[in-house]
Protein backbone atom coordinates (compact mmCIF):
# COMPACT_ATOMS: atom_id res chain seq x y z
CA UNK A 1 0.00 0.00 0.00
CA UNK A 2 1.18 3.60 -0.83
CA UNK A 3 1.63 6.01 1.82
CA UNK A 4 -0.87 8.17 3.37
CA UNK A 5 -0.76 12.35 3.36
CA UNK A 6 -0.32 12.37 7.48
CA UNK A 7 -0.13 16.54 7.79
CA UNK A 8 0.97 19.72 6.30
CA UNK A 9 3.55 21.15 8.38
CA UNK A 10 4.97 24.40 9.27
CA UNK A 11 8.07 25.93 10.64
CA UNK A 12 7.21 28.58 12.87
CA UNK A 13 8.91 31.32 14.63
CA UNK A 14 5.87 30.95 17.62
CA UNK A 15 4.27 27.54 16.84
CA UNK A 16 1.20 27.37 19.38
CA UNK A 17 0.30 31.29 18.42
CA UNK A 18 0.12 30.31 14.77
CA UNK A 19 -1.91 26.87 15.30
CA UNK A 20 -4.61 28.79 16.98
CA UNK A 21 -4.88 31.25 14.07
CA UNK A 22 -4.99 28.50 11.93
CA UNK A 23 -7.85 26.56 14.07
CA UNK A 24 -9.30 29.94 14.62
CA UNK A 25 -9.87 30.18 11.11
CA UNK A 26 -10.25 26.40 10.09
CA UNK A 27 -12.43 25.69 12.84
CA UNK A 28 -10.48 22.89 13.55
CA UNK A 29 -9.21 21.55 16.81
CA UNK A 30 -6.22 22.46 18.65
CA UNK A 31 -4.27 19.12 20.38
CA UNK A 32 -0.64 18.35 21.31
CA UNK A 33 1.39 16.48 18.23
CA UNK A 34 2.96 13.02 19.23
CA UNK A 35 6.01 14.74 18.68
CA UNK A 36 7.86 17.74 18.43
CA UNK A 37 5.32 20.73 18.30
CA UNK A 38 1.02 21.60 17.94
CA UNK A 39 -1.37 20.71 15.52
CA UNK A 40 -4.89 21.49 14.50
CA UNK A 41 -6.87 18.31 13.90
CA UNK A 42 -9.99 19.07 11.27
CA UNK A 43 -13.45 18.77 11.82
CA UNK A 44 -14.68 17.37 8.41
CA UNK A 45 -13.05 14.91 5.94
CA UNK A 46 -9.69 16.49 5.11
CA UNK A 47 -7.50 13.77 6.00
CA UNK A 48 -4.54 15.49 6.77
CA UNK A 49 -3.63 17.58 9.90
CA UNK A 50 -1.91 20.92 10.17
CA UNK A 51 1.52 20.58 12.48
CA UNK A 52 3.73 23.45 13.76
CA UNK A 53 7.12 22.71 14.43
CA UNK A 54 9.42 25.14 16.11
CA UNK A 55 12.12 26.86 14.04
CA UNK A 56 14.43 30.10 14.42
CA UNK A 57 14.42 30.57 10.73
CA UNK A 58 13.33 33.59 8.76
CA UNK A 59 10.60 33.25 5.91
CA UNK A 60 12.28 33.98 2.56
CA UNK A 61 10.54 35.16 0.04
CA UNK A 62 7.14 33.36 -1.16
CA UNK A 63 6.02 29.96 -0.01
CA UNK A 64 6.21 27.30 -2.36
CA UNK A 65 2.52 25.78 -1.00
CA UNK A 66 0.06 27.73 0.21
CA UNK A 67 -4.21 27.31 0.74
CA UNK A 68 -6.77 28.00 -0.92
CA UNK A 69 -9.92 28.38 0.84
CA UNK A 70 -13.55 27.74 -0.46
CA UNK A 71 -16.79 29.91 0.07
CA UNK A 72 -19.76 28.46 -1.09
CA UNK A 73 -21.52 32.44 -0.78
CA UNK A 74 -19.93 36.10 -1.20
CA UNK A 75 -21.15 36.08 2.43
CA UNK A 76 -19.10 33.15 3.82
CA UNK A 77 -15.94 34.64 1.71
CA UNK A 78 -16.13 37.62 3.92
CA UNK A 79 -17.01 36.44 6.96
CA UNK A 80 -13.64 33.72 6.49
CA UNK A 81 -11.94 36.70 5.22
CA UNK A 82 -13.25 38.86 8.33
CA UNK A 83 -12.20 35.84 11.14
CA UNK A 84 -8.83 35.66 9.94
CA UNK A 85 -8.12 39.17 10.21
CA UNK A 86 -9.03 39.45 14.01
CA UNK A 87 -7.43 36.69 14.49
CA UNK A 88 -4.18 38.43 13.27
CA UNK A 89 -3.65 37.64 9.08
CA UNK A 90 -3.33 40.63 6.92
CA UNK A 91 -4.13 41.38 3.43
CA UNK A 92 -0.96 41.05 1.07
CA UNK A 93 -0.57 41.69 -3.02
CA UNK A 94 1.34 39.04 -4.78
CA UNK A 95 0.38 40.51 -8.13
CA UNK A 96 -3.15 39.81 -8.03
CA UNK A 97 -5.17 42.31 -10.52
CA UNK A 98 -7.91 43.99 -8.81
CA UNK A 99 -10.55 42.10 -10.49
CA UNK A 100 -9.61 39.51 -9.20
CA UNK A 101 -12.35 37.52 -6.77
CA UNK A 102 -10.25 36.04 -4.39
CA UNK A 103 -8.91 37.54 -1.45
CA UNK A 104 -4.93 37.22 -0.94
CA UNK A 105 -4.10 37.03 2.77
CA UNK A 106 -1.41 35.76 5.11
CA UNK A 107 -0.99 34.81 8.62
CA UNK A 108 0.67 36.41 11.51
CA UNK A 109 4.02 34.78 10.36
CA UNK A 110 3.84 35.85 7.18
CA UNK A 111 1.99 32.55 5.00
CA UNK A 112 0.47 33.07 1.94
CA UNK A 113 -3.12 32.04 1.49
CA UNK A 114 -6.27 32.44 -0.72
CA UNK A 115 -9.82 32.74 0.10
CA UNK A 116 -11.37 31.41 -2.91
CA UNK A 117 -14.95 33.64 -4.30
CA UNK A 118 -18.06 31.33 -4.47
CA UNK A 119 -18.68 29.70 -7.36
CA UNK A 120 -14.96 28.39 -8.70
CA UNK A 121 -15.90 25.46 -10.34
CA UNK A 122 -12.37 23.16 -10.01
CA UNK A 123 -12.92 23.38 -6.47
CA UNK A 124 -16.45 22.61 -6.20
CA UNK A 125 -16.05 19.20 -4.72
CA UNK A 126 -13.84 19.70 -2.26
CA UNK A 127 -13.75 21.04 1.08
CA UNK A 128 -12.93 24.49 3.32
CA UNK A 129 -9.45 23.88 2.07
CA UNK A 130 -10.19 23.46 -1.05
CA UNK A 131 -6.89 22.88 -2.50
CA UNK A 132 -2.96 22.44 -0.82
CA UNK A 133 -1.75 24.31 -4.13
CA UNK A 134 1.96 24.14 -5.16
CA UNK A 135 4.29 25.92 -6.97
CA UNK A 136 5.82 23.09 -9.00
CA UNK A 137 6.44 20.87 -12.19
CA UNK A 138 4.41 18.85 -14.51
CA UNK A 139 6.30 16.05 -13.45
CA UNK A 140 6.41 16.49 -9.65
CA UNK A 141 2.92 16.36 -9.89
CA UNK A 142 3.15 13.03 -11.57
CA UNK A 143 5.13 12.10 -8.65
CA UNK A 144 3.15 12.77 -6.56
CA UNK A 145 -0.05 11.24 -7.45
CA UNK A 146 1.92 7.58 -7.42
CA UNK A 147 3.36 8.40 -4.14
CA UNK A 148 -0.03 8.93 -2.42
CA UNK A 149 -1.95 6.90 -5.14
CA UNK A 150 -3.76 10.08 -5.44
CA UNK A 151 -5.36 10.46 -9.56
CA UNK A 152 -4.84 12.94 -11.53
CA UNK A 153 -7.95 15.20 -12.10
CA UNK A 154 -5.94 18.05 -13.85
CA UNK A 155 -3.18 17.89 -16.47
CA UNK A 156 -3.05 20.99 -19.17
CA UNK A 157 -0.74 22.98 -19.88
CA UNK A 158 1.71 21.55 -17.71
CA UNK A 159 -0.26 22.38 -14.70
CA UNK A 160 -1.33 19.36 -12.57
CA UNK A 161 -3.97 18.04 -9.77
CA UNK A 162 -4.46 15.43 -8.14
CA UNK A 163 -6.79 14.16 -5.27
CA UNK A 164 -7.57 11.59 -2.63
CA UNK A 165 -10.32 8.52 -4.12
CA UNK A 166 -12.18 9.86 -1.23
CA UNK A 167 -12.41 13.41 -2.24
CA UNK A 168 -11.06 16.18 0.08
CA UNK A 169 -8.60 18.74 -0.69
CA UNK A 170 -7.15 19.02 -4.56
CA UNK A 171 -3.00 19.24 -4.53
CA UNK A 172 -1.94 21.31 -7.83
CA UNK A 173 0.94 22.47 -9.43
CA UNK A 174 0.81 25.79 -11.46
CA UNK A 175 3.32 24.84 -13.92
CA UNK A 176 5.60 27.47 -15.18
CA UNK A 177 7.11 30.59 -14.80
CA UNK A 178 8.40 29.19 -11.36
CA UNK A 179 8.97 31.05 -7.78
CA UNK A 180 12.47 31.28 -6.78
CA UNK A 181 13.58 28.90 -4.20
CA UNK A 182 15.32 30.90 -0.75
CA UNK A 183 16.47 28.02 1.19
CA UNK A 184 14.16 25.65 2.82
CA UNK A 185 10.39 25.73 2.41
CA UNK A 186 8.58 26.81 5.33
CA UNK A 187 5.33 24.50 4.59
CA UNK A 188 6.63 20.87 3.84
CA UNK A 189 4.31 17.06 3.38
CA UNK A 190 4.50 14.59 5.86
CA UNK A 191 3.81 11.20 4.87
CA UNK A 192 4.14 7.63 6.58
CA UNK A 193 2.70 4.21 5.49
CA UNK A 194 0.08 2.23 6.68
CA UNK A 195 -0.17 0.52 9.95
CA UNK A 196 1.43 -2.18 8.57
CA UNK A 197 3.73 -0.76 6.29
CA UNK A 198 7.36 -0.63 6.42
CA UNK A 199 9.13 2.97 6.46
CA UNK A 200 12.10 1.52 4.65
CA UNK A 201 10.37 -0.22 1.65
CA UNK A 202 8.12 3.06 1.34
CA UNK A 203 11.92 5.02 1.42
CA UNK A 204 12.75 2.81 -1.85
CA UNK A 205 9.69 2.73 -3.12
CA UNK A 206 9.76 6.95 -3.58
CA UNK A 207 13.48 7.24 -4.05
CA UNK A 208 12.25 4.87 -7.39
CA UNK A 209 9.75 7.17 -8.41
CA UNK A 210 12.09 10.36 -8.10
CA UNK A 211 12.72 11.07 -5.18
CA UNK A 212 16.15 11.85 -3.48
CA UNK A 213 17.95 12.03 -0.07
CA UNK A 214 18.50 14.95 1.93
CA UNK A 215 20.28 15.98 5.21
CA UNK A 216 18.82 19.29 6.54
CA UNK A 217 20.68 18.27 10.01
CA UNK A 218 17.68 16.07 10.86
CA UNK A 219 20.32 13.88 12.59
CA UNK A 220 19.51 10.92 14.46
CA UNK A 221 15.63 10.46 13.80
CA UNK A 222 12.55 8.28 13.40
CA UNK A 223 11.81 9.87 9.99
CA UNK A 224 13.15 10.10 6.73
CA UNK A 225 13.87 13.44 5.03
CA UNK A 226 13.70 13.12 1.12
CA UNK A 227 13.15 15.65 -1.50
CA UNK A 228 10.60 15.53 -4.45
CA UNK A 229 11.63 15.81 -7.95
CA UNK A 230 11.25 19.42 -7.90
CA UNK A 231 13.57 19.52 -4.72
CA UNK A 232 10.72 20.32 -2.22
CA UNK A 233 11.67 18.64 1.25
CA UNK A 234 9.16 16.12 2.67
CA UNK A 235 9.32 13.36 5.15
CA UNK A 236 8.64 9.64 5.49
CA UNK A 237 6.84 9.03 9.27
CA UNK A 238 6.96 5.41 10.33
CA UNK A 239 3.69 4.35 11.25
CA UNK A 240 3.77 4.47 14.77
CA UNK A 241 4.86 8.10 15.15
CA UNK A 242 1.31 9.10 13.39
CA UNK A 243 -1.97 9.19 15.16
CA UNK A 244 -5.43 9.05 13.70
CA UNK A 245 -7.46 11.90 12.78
CA UNK A 246 -10.25 10.29 15.07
Amino acid sequence: MTCHLYAVSFDAGEPLALARFWSGVLGWDLVDDPRDGVAVLPRDDTGFRLRFLPSQEQKLGQNQIHFDLTSTSLEEQQATVARALELGGRHIDIGQGPDDGQVVLADPEGNEFCVIEPGNNFLADCGFIGAVNCDGSQQVGYFWSEALGWPLVWDQDEETAIQSPRGGSKMAWGGPPYLPRLGRNRLHLDIAPPADGDQQAEVERLLALGATRLDIGQGDVSWVVLADPDGNEFCVLTPRATLPLR
